[in-house]
C-alpha cells in the first residue's frame, strides 16, 4: 500500500542517527507483521498522559499489536484523560516551579506529570465512585478479576460515557476494551485506583484477593506466550523501561529455563524507546545485547534501540506502521 506524508517525509527526512534508527525500527515493526509475526507493546512512563491513544488506539483498532503490558498509571490514566481532560491544566514552564509553587498545585488538588496535571476530583475520585461498585459487586459474590478487567467491565457497562470530555476514538483503552485485547499490568498497586483498592482492603471492606495478582499475572503471560509464539514469533516493543518492559520480556527465559521447555522460541523483534542512557546497571539503558545473556533474545533477533523523547517517536513510528 502506498504510504500516506507522515510516512513519505519520514523516510526523505530521517536518515542519520536516532532518526535512522526510528526508520529502521518502523520497518522492522511492519515487516514481522507482514510475516504473519504478533507484537507487544510495553507502555511505562506517562505514555496514557501524554494521550498516546491518539495513535495506539488505531493501531489496536487495526491489529498492528496483540498484548500490551503497561503499568497501572498508563491503564487508569488513559480512561482519566477520556473523563476529565477539560478539567486539565498544562504547566508550560514546569522547570522553573518553585517548591511553594508545587505545593500550591497540591492545594489545589492538582497532581502534576511533568508539564500537566491531573485533576483529583475529575478525574480519581470520578474512576474510584464507578470502581467501587464494580470491586464491591466481585467481592460480594466471591469472583476475581485482574485489574484492567475490572477496567473493561467498568468501560464496557457505558456508566462513563456522561462524562466523555474526548473522541472515544482518541482512547487506547476504549480500543482495547472492545476488543477485549490482552494486557498484563505488573505492578498495578502502584497506581493511584491500586492504592486506593489497598485502603479499602486496609478498613476490612474488599479482600485483597478480589483482585488477581501479579504472580497470576505471569502465569497467564506464560500460558498466552506458548499459544501465540508460532510461525514468525512475537514482537517486543517497548516504550521506557521499568516494569512494564522488564516483567513480561522475562517469561521467555522463565519458560525455557526454570519450565524446561526447550522448544520456546525468544522474541523474535525487539525495538526500545528511551532516553535513559547506558550507565552503571540501569536496565532502561541497557543496549538489546544485554538481553541475550539473559534468554531473552536470540543473535538473530531484529534488535532496535532509539534514544529519544517516546513522546515523539512513538507516534512517528506508530503513523509510519498504518501507512499514514
Amino acid at each position: 500500500m502506498s504510504k500516506g506524508p507522515i510516512s513519505q517525509f519520514i523516510e526523505k527526512h530521517y536518515l542519520h542517527f536516532n532518526s535512522a534508527a526510528l526508520v529502521d525500527a518502523a520497518k522492522g515493526y511492519e515487516e514481522h507483521l507482514l510475516d504473519n509475526g504478533k507484537m507487544m507493546i510495553t507502555l511505562a512512563g506517562a505514555m496514557s498522559t501524554a494521550e498516546l491513544g491518539k495513535s495506539l488506539a488505531e493501531m489496536i483498532r487495526q491489529d498492528k499489536v496483540h498484548i500490551i503490558s503497561c503499568t497501572g498509571a498508563n491503564l487508569e490514566e488513559d480512561i482519566m484523560n477520556l473523563v476529565a481532560h477539560n478539567s486539565y491544566k498544562r504547566v508550560p514552564n514546569y522547570r522553573d516551579l518553585s517548591p511553594q509553587e508545587e505545593w500550591d498545585l497540591l492545594e489545589n488538588h492538582y497532581n502534576r506529570v511533568t508539564d500537566t496535571c491531573i485533576p483529583e476530583e475529575e478525574a480519581f475520585r470520578r474512576l474510584q465512585q464507578h470502581l467501587y461498585d464494580i470491586w464491591n459487586n466481585a467481592n460480594s459474590k466471591g469472583e476475581r478479576y485482574f485489574p484492567h478487567e475490572f477496567m473493561y467491565q467498568m468501560i464496557n457497562s457505558g456508566v462513563l460515557q456522561q462524562y466523555y470530555e474526548i473522541d472515544p476514538k482518541d482512547s487506547w483503552m476504549v480500543a482495547a476494551a472492545e476488543k477485549n485485547l490482552p494486557i498484563v499490568v505488573p505492578g498495578w498497586e502502584d497506581s493511584t485506583m491500586g492504592n486506593i483498592f489497598a485502603s479499602y482492603c486496609i478498613k476490612g471492606e474488599f479482600n485483597a484477593t478480589t483482585m488477581k495478582s501479579g504472580v497470576e499475572y505471569m502465569m497467564w503471560l506464560a500460558d498466552w506466550y506458548t499459544k501465540n509464539c508460532e510461525g514468525k514469533g512475537i514482537g517486543f516493543f517497548q516504550i521506557g523501561g521499568g516494569i512494564a518492559g522488564d516483567f513480561p520480556i522475562c517469561v521467555v527465559p522463565m519458560l525455557y529455563q526454570d519450565m524446561e521447555m526447550h522448544d520456546v522460541p525468544f522474541w523474535s523483534y525487539f525495538c526500545q524507546i528511551s532516553d535513559s542512557t547506558t550507565s552503571y546497571g540501569s536496565y532502561s539503558g541497557a543496549v538489546p545485547n544485554e538481553k541475550i545473556t539473559w534468554g531473552k533474545l536470540d543473535i538473530t533477533t531484529p534488535k532496535f534501540i532509539v534514544e529519544s523523547d517516546a513522546t515523539i517517536v512513538a507516534p512517528l513510528i506508530f503513523a509510519y506502521v498504518l501507512g499514514w
